[in-house]
This record gives structure tokens, C-alpha cells and sequence, in this order.
């Protein structure tokens, strides 16, 4: 499986994505949104915002135009509030705070933190010790740049245990997980939150028992 469908409705899934799934074709030949198609028997689907094909977790995906439309414009104009946890290794510059610079290209298709701040992202943190050496991150970001939470992760010093691509290979995934979604719809609140469910770490004992604190992410106080 490369999915779990977590909640139906008239107008959106709302899936738990696994890791390593891709969203688009690429080289692959078919993509998650082709699998939901068939499994699902539902050809008018649309997605809303996206995930790195490392990354596990939370996928909003719309049902029809119309509410394309109105999801869309929900993430554009930041009304969504998202969550994420990662897992990494080491000693992080600082263990909690506000991360805010522009994210620039820098070579084959990695990106980086840069001081300036013409178009900047924003993405605040709090951490949790784990286990030795090892630190569980709670990530809000308040802006979608690509890569961001992955580059901000490697600003800090400490890139995203099982990153191939700002970090190094060894471990059995990509440990970030898209954990929590909060928007409006149709006259309705939503809140979700779904633990990963894949990666030796993220099922160790410390970590999950550091997830029940963090269990209603949008009721933390994060400041402004």
C-alpha cells in the first residue's frame, strides 16, 4: 500500500501519505494520484499541496474543481495551519525558536538558507530530547518553500535523520512526517492528527511517548 485513507468526504480525501511515494510521474510511470484514481474509482482528483516523496503523513486531496479552488487558495494564503516531526541526530544551534530566511537554489537541486530576506521563509520549532544524541523536532511553518523544513533542519546543524539529500544515507527512511492539519471547510473546523506508522525510530517507546505531548499541536503556545 502507499496510503492509508483516513477520512471521506463530499468534497476532499484526506490520506495518510507512506514514505517514498510519489506524488507526480516523473520517471515512475504512475504516481499516487493515478493509484487513488484506480483504487478509489474516483477520476476527478486534485491536489491542494504537496509532499516531498520522502515524506510521510497528512495529504489533502480534492474531489472536484470547485473545491480545488477553495483548498487551494486556503494553503496559498496560509490559513492552514501545518505540523510536521522529524527525528535527527546530534546538537542542534538552538532547541526551539522562529527559523527566517530566504530559501535559494544551490547545486543539483538542493537548496539553501540564505540571511536575506526578500521572499523569506518562516518555520518555527520546538524540540524534545529522545533517546542519546538524538532529538524528536515539532516544525510549524508558516510558509510552503520547497524544501523548506528540510533545509531549515540542515541550517540548524542537524539535518533530518535519513535525509539523502542534506543529511547522509543509513537509516531506513527519510524521518519527516507530516503530523497535523488544521483548515476550515464548508462552514466547518477540521483537525487532524495521525502518527507515522513506518520507521524503526519513529515507533521507539521515547518518541512516542514524546508524541502524546504534542498530541493537539494547534493548542500549543507557539508566540506571534
Amino acid at each position: 500500500m502507499s496510503y492509508d485513507l483516513l477520512y471521506r468526504h463530499d468534497d476532499f480525501y484526506l490520506i495518510d501519505k507512506h514514505a517514498g511515494v510519489n506524488l507526480h510521474r516523473n520517471q515512475r510511470g504512475s504516481s499516487l494520484l493515478d493509484t487513488l484514481r484506480h483504487e478509489l474509482g474516483d477520476e476527478a482528483l486534485y491536489l491542494v499541496h504537496r509532499l516531498d516523496d520522502a515524506t510521510s503523513g497528512l495529504l489533502l486531496i480534492a474531489r472536484n474543481k470547485s473545491a480545488a479552488a477553495q483548498l487551494s487558495a486556503q494553503f496559498s494564503e496560509r490559513h492552514v495551519q501545518k505540523f510536521y516531526i522529524a527525528l535527527a541526530d546530534g546538537k542542534p544551534r538552538k532547541k526551539q525558536g522562529l527559523v527566517v530566511g530566504d530559501i535559494v537554489k544551490a547545486r543539483s537541486g538542493s537548496y539553501r538558507l540564505s540571511r536575506s530576506r526578500d521572499n523569506p521563509s518562516r518555520t518555527r520549532f520546538i524540540s524534545s530530547a529522545v533517546m542519546p544524541g538524538m532529538r524528536l523536532y515539532l516544525l510549524k511553518p508558516h510558509t510552503g518553500k520547497t524544501h523548506q523544513l528540510r533545509v531549515v533542519m540542515s541550517s540548524l546543524g542537524v539535518p533530518i535523520l535519513g535525509d539523502e539529500r542534506y543529511g547522509k544515507t543509513g537509516a531506513d527512511r527519510c524521518y519527516l512526517h507530516a503530523f497535523a492539519l488544521c483548515f476550515d471547510y464548508g462552514g466547518h473546523h477540521y483537525q487532524f492528527c495521525q502518527q507515522p506508522s513506518s520507521g524503526q525510530r519513529f515507533v521507539d517507546r521515547a518518541v512516542q511517548e514524546a508524541l502524546v505531548e504534542w498530541r493537539q499541536p494547534w493548542a500549543l503556545n507557539w508566540g506571534k
